[in-house]
């Protein structure tokens, strides 16, 4: 029977690339304006596909000197599924994204021109693609290596053994993650900076005003960090859940196994089952997914946020219902559907925590504290984002707990699985906020009016209170997912050096009481701690080239200021992706580096203790400067709301200052700690069965 069900996921992937393709031709039906307005979307098109362009040269020199590698040491099927992730991934980002870049000139002329109905609908259905095509293209790469290597035993040997060459899958993913959402985050923060601190504070001009050089520049860099980079990482969370949980179902104990089921079963058809939950739920998950969108768009006349949250609660519903007749046709126990209903639900804790501290009380308090300056903004900003990571951990803590009580070590997997199941609809409401914002930009540029900028204001205030949640989501599912792939990990040194779990006479543990193991712990805090040195200093230097630009463009360039002459966009553009590219290079030598010194320097149990204490630490520090920088760009809005004085006011600039303190905090340092945790999760993965307990020099 699971043999015929096998062939369904990849089906489905294709299936919801067909529907991404549809809802693109949509878009595409619609106005793109004409003159001033089509030239200015057209600018940050070709600057954005010329940046990924220059990004994909890069990945593809690292992929195949990598693949090679790989063939060699680990074996060619572990070899093409590395080749497979990152090809996935790269065209889901870069699909994202050229999407949104046609959706977001749309969505200004239909705000234009229709009003807010039709732009809503426009801005979600350019996120639509995105999140469509993530998920699709998870289904593709996964599903197809599940059937050739596990079902059809192309890879030779058994199933379960086959079942590890897929993390070359999750490995390719992180390679791309790495660079999109990375070196996409220090572009879009270098250039919205610039443009912030010397258009708003400096020469005192409004956000977006056609007159600053760096604007292009700020508007390129919400496509290639907040829609590539973004969907890079939660593929790369989406995948690695998947995979690492495959494996946990083919390396855990036969009596645990034997626990999960409802009828009798040969030990092989267990394994079967359990290892083709993922992919089940997460087709079920594509499907809701594409009903939730539909969902948004019946109700788009009611406000954004009601109908985005109609469309986000509507999926989730319908994929708990249709989860747990999955589970019941597959034999397993309702054990197993309450961990992915605990994962599901610890998911939307997540983020409605995350909606309350970017965009509730919190946000005003930042706001009033601006009567005072900018001091008290940013201690009070700092108070928000360190406060904002209890109930998260809390909520993570009690998914591991209750969900390992369900169904052992194989439920903290499949919550996992839970939590990014409906990504289609997570990574669509996400990817919606950056089409706002461009669209209200293209309207402010293109002077459309005040009444269009308002509407495209409204959509953009939603869209940065959804962009937060996204965020909040994905340091979620992040943890989870590395979670998973650390006990994955571990299962798969035990399967080394041993047989299964309770059945050697060998039992790998991450003992607290072993130096060795402790020694790791610390290393792995402080590679979070360096991460976010590296990544912040990386937006810093950016920053500088690009702040000094603009200033020599304003101080040079006859009448700018004036509104009488053109500045040079495309040089700040370049500025920001010279600085992206050159800038990157330290964080990926971090995250691929630190899991090879430490496992074939130090041994498996130290590279254990490493994942746990970069874990804990890179969850919280990416919590923390998610949130304390949506606090701060929220608290900002709201004082242009008119609220302690408006725009111009002396509040207005502190809160400003505040704004460009988080940006780097929220998109570029904060979303590296998922990448740089699931990277170092999944090589560690790949690599250990080549790895000893404990290194020689150190018994």
């Amino acid at each position: 029977m699971l043999e015929n069900l096998a062939i369904l996921p990849p089906l489905m992937g294709i299936a919801g690339l067909a529907a991404a393709y549809f809802v693109y031709r949509i878009i595409m039906a619609h106005d793109g304006g004409e003159g001033r307005v089509a030239s200015i979307a057209d600018q940050i098109h070709r600057a954005a596909m010329t940046f990924m362009a220059r990004e994909l040269r890069v990945i593809t020199i690292f992929t195949v000197l990598i693949g090679v590698l790989v063939a060699y040491f680990i074996g060619w099927p572990t070899a093409v599924a590395f080749f497979a992730g990152a090809i996935c991934s790269s065209a889901a980002g870069l699909i994202g994204m050229y999407t949104a870049t046609k959706a977001n000139v749309r969505t200004a002329v239909a705000a234009h021109k229709h009003g807010r109905d039709r732009a809503l609908s426009l801005a979600f259905f350019g996120g639509s693609v995105m999140g469509l095509t993530v998920a699709a293209m998870g289904l593709v790469g996964i599903g197809g290596l599940f059937l050739l290597f596990i079902v059809w035993g192309v890879a030779g040997g058994e199933g379960d053994k086959s079942a590890y060459a897929i993390e070359g899958f999750a490995m390719g993913a992180s390679i791309v993650a790495l660079f999109y959402r990375v070196g996409g985050g220090i572009f879009t923060k270098a250039a919205d900076v610039g443009a912030d601190l010397v258009g708003k504070v400096e020469a005192g001009i409004p956000e977006d005003d056609p007159r600053n050089p760096g604007v292009i520049a700020d508007n390129v860099g919400d496509n290639v960090g907040d829609v590539a980079g973004m969907g890079s990482d939660i593929f790369e969370s989406y995948c690695g859940s998947q995979i690492a949980t495959i494996i946990i179902a083919a390396t855990m104990s036969l009596t645990a196994a034997t626990g999960l089921v409802t009828r009798d079963m040969e030990e092989e058809a267990i394994r079967m089952a359990l290892m083709f939950l993922p992919l089940a739920l997460t087709s079920i998950g594509l499907v809701c997914s594409v009903l939730g969108i539909m969902a948004v768009r019946w109700a788009s006349k009611l406000d954004p946020a009601t109908a985005l949250r109609v469309g986000t609660l509507g999926a989730a519903g319908l994929f708990m219902i249709a989860a747990f007749v999955a589970v019941q046709m597959l034999g397993l126990s309702w054990r197993v559907w309450a961990a992915v209903f605990i994962g599901a639900l610890g998911g939307v804790i997540i983020g409605s925590v995350t909606e309350y501290y970017t965009g509730g009380k919190p946000v005003r308090d930042i706001g009033k504290s601006s009567r005072t300056g900018v001091a008290t903004v940013i201690i009070n900003g700092i108070a928000v984002g360190l406060e904002s990571v209890v109930v998260p951990i809390l909520t993570i803590a009690g998914i591991i707990l209750a969900s390992y009580m369900f169904a052992f070590e194989y439920g903290v997997g499949i919550a996992a699985v839970g939590v990014l199941a409906t990504v289609g609809i997570t990574m669509a409401i996400d990817a919606y906020g950056p089409v706002a914002d461009n669209a209200g930009g293209i309207a402010e540029m293109s002077a459309m009016g005040k009444e269009t900028r308002d509407i495209t204001d409204g959509l953009d205030s939603v869209g940065n209170t959804t962009a937060a949640i996204g965020k909040g989501f994905a340091i979620g599912a992040a943890g989870l997912a590395a979670l998973t792939m650390i006990k994955a990990f571990m299962n798969v040194v035990q399967e080394t050096h041993g047989v299964r779990i309770g059945e050697a006479d060998y039992i790998f543990t991450l003992d607290l009481g072993n130096p060795i193991v402790l020694s790791g712990i610390f290393l792995g805090g402080l590679t979070a701690f360096l991460n976010g040195s590296i990544t912040m200093k990386a937006v810093g230097g950016a920053a500088f080239e690009m702040i000094e630009e603009i200033r020599r463009q304003f101080r040079d360039i006859p009448g700018l200021l004036e509104g009488k002459a053109e500045p040079d966009a495309e040089r700040c553009v370049e500025i920001a992706a010279n600085g992206a590219m050159k800038r990157l290079i330290f964080p990926a030598m971090l995250a691929v580096g630190m899991p090879l010194l430490v496992g074939f320097g130090l041994g498996a149990q130290a590279l254990g203790g490493m994942l746990v204490g970069a874990l804990i630490c890179c969850v919280a520090l990416a919590l923390f400067m998610a949130n304390a920088g949506g606090a701060w760009d929220n608290a900002k809005k709201w004082i242009e709301e008119d609220n302690e004085g408006g725009k111009g006011s002396p509040a207005h600039a502190a809160t400003v200052v505040g704004d460009t303190v988080g940006d780097p905090l929220k998109d570029t340092s904060g979303p590296s700690m998922n990448i740089l945790i699931n990277v170092m999760a999944i090589w560690s993965l790949v690599i250990a069965p080549l790895l000893v307990p404990v290194a020689g020099w150190l018994q």
